[in-house]
């Protein structure tokens, strides 16, 4: 038996994947528990989940747990990065550190899994010459996006090294996101491509996916004469989301002779975005009523029991909802909106798996006929479901628990 820490940023989508992992070690007869924030582990992972606190900057938090960084709508690009990196990974590294250190010191592990926005994880396990493993929840960092901006890149290296000497080996040396043991990858290069940082350490194991506490959905309002087009952005998105949803909504009710809709809507953007077009004269607007049968409008939604069941998907590029899609062979359309969506969307449209269009910039016209394209054409299925075969092959949760048993197990003969 072994013990295996994972170290966590307050993030559902980077959480998700080491649940399954987790679960499937705890299956094999090892302890397990977890550094992040108590309540989001516990909600994803069971109640009994054992959890050492480390706290994100600041006490706000999303709709469904994850911390409230006021990032501008607007923001892209370079400044994006910035913005990601001074206002949220550092200073999450900074806050974290502490209770990560407090849990190695309790917990004993033989083991740390530090997922790649957990930077805690991985500079206090250097420091603490234990052997550490990287959970890369996105494979938008295997393909160095940032060899073309040198001074971006100086920039971040010297960012990573200060905050090395502040929490953990002023000595050490190597990306913090990429282990010099193990870096799970929960992707294959079907989706990603080849994976041009991280060498021979990169395990594609595919999604990790597991059971999740479901979310009660209107099943009966579902009718299987017409395509499902399921539209999220995700759970950290509804700062810039409102209009781009507002246009899905009345894309795909332009189509509610063939095709039904379901719209995530965790704020009720688009109650707000109907109301305002209906006071400046636009009339009833995107909205959608509670018996609405042509697009369902709905909070939160129990999204792999849907994806089993649709036929497109329209989202903003997110590592998490682009792998459940293409592991059930479901199209997509890909809109990006920051961070590492451009990478990912990229890696579909290059797949030939979905269509690419701008977030920004997308009218209901544009969305319209991207999802006429993929549920039309055969080739973004045939892709995705090209795609879903690589993931399933690739082994899931039980592949990753696998490798993370061998460098277990090499930690205990060097012992």
């Amino acid at each position: 038996m072994s013990r295996f820490l994972f170290v966590v940023p307050p993030l559902v989508g980077h959480v998700n994947p080491a649940v399954g992992v987790a679960a499937a070690l705890v299956s094999r007869g090892h302890r397990v528990a977890w550094a992040g924030e108590p309540a989001l582990v516990r909600r994803l992972a069971g109640p009994d989940a054992v959890v050492h606190p480390c706290p994100p900057p600041g006490a706000g938090r999303g709709p469904r747990g994850e911390p409230a960084v006021a990032r501008p709508a607007d923001i892209r690009g370079p400044e994006a990065l910035r913005f990601l990196w001074e206002r949220f990974l550092v200073p999450l590294a900074e806050a974290m550190a502490p209770g990560v250190r407090q849990a190695v010191a309790a917990f004993r592990p033989d083991v740390v899994v530090a997922d790649q926005q957990a930077l805690a994880g991985a500079l206090v396990a250097e420091d603490l010459r234990l052997p550490w493993a990287t959970s890369a929840t996105t494979s938008a960092e295997f393909t160095d996006v940032l060899a073309t901006m040198p001074r971006v890149a100086a920039w971040n290296e010297t960012l990573l090294r200060d905050l090395r000497s502040r929490i953990g080996d002023p000595a050490g040396s190597g990306d913090p996101r990429f282990s010099p043991h193990l870096v799970l990858a929960f992707s294959t290069p079907e989706l990603a491509g080849r994976a041009v940082r991280g060498g021979d350490r990169v395990r594609w194991v595919g999604p990790s996916l597991t059971a999740r506490p479901s979310a009660p959905f209107p099943w009966e309002r579902l009718d299987p004469e017409r395509s499902l087009v399921l539209v999220t952005l995700g759970t950290a998105n509804t700062d810039a989301g409102a209009r781009f949803l507002a246009r899905s909504a009345e894309a795909l009710r332009a189509r509610a002779d063939r095709v039904q809709a379901v719209v995530v809507d965790p704020e009720g953007t688009l109650g707000a975005e109907a109301e305002a077009e209906a006071g400046a004269g636009a009339g009833s607007g995107s909205g959608a009523g509670p018996a609405d049968r042509d697009v369902i409008v709905l909070p939160v939604v129990p999204q792999l029991e849907l994806l089993a069941r649709a036929d497109a998907v329209v989202c903003h590029a997110g590592h998490n909802t682009v792998c459940e899609a293409l592991w059930h062979g479901v199209p997509l359309v890909v809109a990006p909106i920051r961070d590492d969506q451009p990478v990912i969307a990229g890696q579909v449209a290059d797949a030939g798996a979905g269509v690419r269009i701008r977030f920004a910039r997308a009218g209901a016209d544009a969305i319209g006929a991207a999802v006429d394209t993929v549920l039309r054409e055969p080739g973004p299925r045939e892709a995705a479901r090209t795609i879903a075969r690589a993931f399933r092959g690739a082994g899931g949760a039980p592949a990753a628990a696998r490798h993370l048993e061998i460098l277990a197990d090499g930690r205990k003969d060097e012992t």
